[in-house]
């Protein structure tokens, strides 16, 4: 397969450690994406590296036994350290305060920590077995106060840093979960929810495993994904991926399944919104998209996979060390590899390896799997960076070889226009709110963010249309046909037509011109729009064109047009359009002068002081 077949990549400038050994100990951390390489118990060296910082953060400190679990605060300035069942340790790297060691031991008696969670720059959560204890760090004074804490058995925990959520596996099957939300001092409990599992046990052992569990953030949203080894339903076969949906307020419920067809062993990321499972047996990956329409059963929609199974485009592990030894040929990377670690949302680690990676989406090679131009433009739309990728897509459709049909691109344009007039009516609620002065009373009033599935219609004319119009081996008939299906979508959404824009098209295309000005008047748009938006970018000679064009140019007020003209500052164009309504007064009333009613009285004084008495028209003597 080329390059061009993959659509999942590895990011070109991974993360590099030291891999681990027995004497070398990798810990990551999800809240700082941090890797710790811990030698010795942390006494021959530390070292912690970000996918943001190149400078990695190196110290040392004492061995006091194995440590089970190293984590910076936000920010870097404390760092905590668990080296037994019952304590953990404390150091400040804040300039200027003590390096001495402080130590907080856990509330409950007979308690075994399980691990903890940094939610602020001084905050930290510790879970144990019997609960969840939650503390503010003092580093001036050494010392830790508990704020809260919550008695409850718990099996296995986790985090979500992005929206500071504590999972806690509870019950005897493990099958019960218990959310914690955490925010500038404060720890809300959610309500508890419960995951089905895919029969009865027949055993009251745990049953619910944290390999299967994952919390992610898709689409502003945070879900528990629970991967269902088999299904609930007997004729169904196949693992699946059940996400729950966790709000901030009322009861988790069960949302989506994505059908996943096969068997074996999984693995999660989510990465632009998309839930990519990777398959270890066969060595590939399929994503889903929960925006795509699926199946939807009354409760739960069904999802398939968007793509056709891929393997992660192949890696090449460069070669580290002195010049002359680099020049060997880079070693591939064995993906899928038994050693690889996935982290939440988009982090794949090799411990063996000593690596950490970004998993990225490639989208240009979407675009030949998926046949139906409409679903593409649904899944380009949701992506990130998708703009120029949606209009080579458009380009593409109007291709001699790859032309689609008119009713597909009709589907195509309707499908951005809808997003175009989405971001236009949410920027004028903000410029309405705004001038109604609500910005000081409301600081939440925030100006909505142009993202770049917002396609206007200079982004469609300069890639799209105007180097279509150019090809000389395309029909007229099919030029035409594809602008008014443009035009005709922008009508729809009430989106007033830059008819400059059309009319630019005249100096690639002549017939554009009346094309435009044919296409407006069929589709009745408000014609005095169009004049007002040509004459606020001060093309007055187009604005004359068009409206001569659709015939309307007996009844226009010459004031408009002269005030216009006068704005440029262009004398001749002004004595050009003077001199068009003059003729216009003598054809229609036997008289170049103007009437009192047309208020041009100011603009006939201008054009005297600018051209001369002699200069204005007499009327016509037989």
């Amino acid at each position: 397969m080329g390059e061009e077949d993959y659509y999942l990549e590895l990011c070109e400038r991974p993360v590099h450690f030291e891999k681990a050994n027995p004497v070398n100990c990798v810990f990551f951390d999800e809240a700082n994406k941090q890797v710790f390489a811990v030698r010795s118990g942390g006494a021959t060296g530390v070292v912690v590296k970000g996918p943001d910082d190149r400078n990695p953060i190196s110290f040392r400190m004492e061995d006091k036994g194995e440590v089970k679990c190293i984590k910076f605060s936000l920010e870097n300035k404390i760092l905590a350290v668990q080296r037994t069942s019952k304590t953990v340790d404390f150091s400040n790297f804040i300039p200027d305060s003590s390096q001495l060691e402080y130590t907080q031991e856990c509330k409950t008696k007979n308690a075994n920590i399980l691990g903890f969670c940094w939610t602020s720059s001084t905050e930290i959560v510790f879970i144990t077995d019997q609960g969840i204890e939650f503390y503010q760090v003092l580093p001036e004074k050494r010392s830790l106060k508990l704020l809260k804490s919550q008695n409850i058995n718990v099996n296995w925990y986790m985090y979500c840093p992005e929206s500071a959520v504590i999972l806690l596996s509870t019950t005897v099957l493990g099958n019960v979960l218990q959310p914690f939300y955490f925010r500038a001092g404060t720890m809300s409990k959610l309500p508890k929810f419960e995951i089905e599992l895919p029969a009865a046990p027949k055993s009251t052992k745990l049953s619910l495993s944290e390999r299967d569990i994952a919390m992610a953030t898709i689409y502003r949203q945070l879900y528990v994904l629970f991967l269902r080894h088999h299904s609930r339903t007997t004729n169904s076969t196949g693992a699946e991926v059940v996400l729950y949906h966790l709000p901030r307020e009322g009861a988790c419920k069960k949302m989506h399944i994505l059908k996943l067809n096969r068997t074996g062993k999984f693995a999660l990321n989510v990465v632009d919104n998309l839930v990519v499972v990777h398959h270890q047996d066969t060595e590939t990956s399929v994503i889903f998209d929960i925006k795509l329409r699926g199946e939807f059963d009354g409760t739960v929609t069904f999802h398939h996979p968007v793509l056709p199974a891929r393997s992660i485009q192949p890696y090449q592990i460069p070669m580290a060390g002195p010049a002359p030894v680099t020049s060997q040929s880079p070693v591939p990377c064995k993906l899928y590899s038994s050693s690889w670690i996935v982290f939440q949302p988009d982090i794949i680690i090799s411990a063996s390896q000593g690596y950490l990676w970004n998993l990225q989406v490639k989208l240009q090679p979407i675009v030949n799997l998926v046949p139906d131009k409409g679903r593409l433009m649904d899944f380009l739309l949701q992506r990130k960076e998708c703009k120029m990728v949606i209009l080579s897509v458009c380009s593409q459709m109007l291709s001699e070889s790859d032309r689609t049909t008119l009713p597909v691109m009709a589907t195509v344009f309707d499908k951005l226009n809808h997003e175009y007039k989405k971001y236009l009516d949410a920027e004028q609620s903000y410029m309405m709110a705004v001038e109604a002065g609500q910005s000081r009373s409301s600081p939440l009033l925030k100006r909505p963010v142009r993202t770049q599935a917002v396609i206007d219609q200079s982004d469609m004319y300069t890639h799209v249309l105007s180097p279509f119009t150019e090809k000389k081996e395309i029909s007229h008939k099919f030029v035409i046909a594809v602008l008014m299906e443009y035009i005709r979508s922008l009508n729809q959404f009430q989106i007033p037509v830059q008819a400059c824009l059309l009319l630019s098209l005249e100096s690639f295309y002549p017939p554009a011109h009346q094309l435009s000005l044919d296409m407006l008047k069929r589709l009745s748009t408000a014609n005095d729009e169009i004049v007002e938006v040509l004459l606020s970018k001060h093309q007055v000679l187009a604005a004359l064109r068009f409206i001569r064009g659709i015939g309307g140019h007996d009844n226009i007020s010459a004031r408009k047009f002269l005030d216009a003209a006068k704005q440029t500052e262009d004398n001749m164009l002004f004595y050009t359009i003077f001199r068009f309504f003059e003729q216009r007064n003598q054809r229609l009333r036997g008289n170049p002068n103007f009437t009192p009613g047309e208020h041009c009285e100011e603009h006939v004084a201008f054009f005297k002081q600018v051209f001369g008495d002699q200069a204005v028209m007499r009327p016509a003597t037989f």
